[in-house]
């Protein structure tokens, strides 16, 4: 099995030139380790793009990015071609992700004592005004948007990440992820209402602190 090394290099050997995918998928499958570290140059870079984008907080990013090669080159014999190849690697990332990151406890609520005084802050403005909140409290909004997202399960998470953070649509999700549209419409639902809950919990909360 090879081994995730050399970033830079891995980039460079991906940019010399287009690689058949197809024709390089055949040779891996032979055995062919040199058609096997181009594959691996190849899709190197979206695979760290989502391990950066859904890592889990007690896992290292050159440990993930290891895991998810494993699984595809491990698991390269039951790809099909039906989806491009580069869809079918961002499920088996995202999936290994979410599998790492229920692994690790997540919170079931988050309380106002958890709060940073900044954050303290951002709920109390929220509380008080309709009015958008000044630019000062951007970064505490951010990590309270973070909290708020720890208390969600993993497949929650993960869609509300990618749709309401990222920006994708139901189609991409469902691309790179492999569920169902109807599924994830439902998911993202019920993980909107849920952050709402808890959102409306910490409004009600008392100003101060004891």
């Amino acid at each position: 099995m090879l081994l995730v090394e050399g970033h830079e290099s891995l980039s460079q050997v991906a940019g010399e030139a287009a690689l058949d995918v197809r024709a390089c998928v055949v040779r891996v499958r032979r055995g062919d380790e040199a058609a096997a570290r181009d594959l691996l140059a190849h899709l190197h870079p979206l695979v760290l793009k989502l391990v950066r984008a859904h890592l889990p907080r007690r896992t290292s990013e050159e440990d993930m990015v290891q895991a998810v090669f494993v699984k595809i080159f491990t698991r390269l014999g039951q790809y099909a071609g039906a989806v491009p190849l580069e869809h079918w690697v961002s499920r088996i990332a995202i999936n290994t992700c979410i599998h790492q990151i229920s692994k690790e406890r997540v919170r079931p609520e988050i309380r106002y004592a958890d709060l940073s005084d900044e954050e303290e802050q951002v709920v109390q403005a929220l509380a008080g005004s309709a009015e958008e909140l000044a630019p000062s409290h951007s970064v505490a909004s951010h990590e309270l948007v973070t909290k708020l997202l720890e208390t969600l399960s993993p497949a929650d998470r993960l869609v509300i990440t990618m749709m309401h953070l990222e920006g994708h649509s139901v189609e991409e999700v469902r691309q790179r992820t492999g569920w169902n549209k109807s599924v994830i419409k439902v998911r993202a639902f019920r993980a909107r209402r849920k952050l709402r809950k808890h959102l409306e919990h910490l409004l009600s909360c008392p100003v101060d602190k004891s």
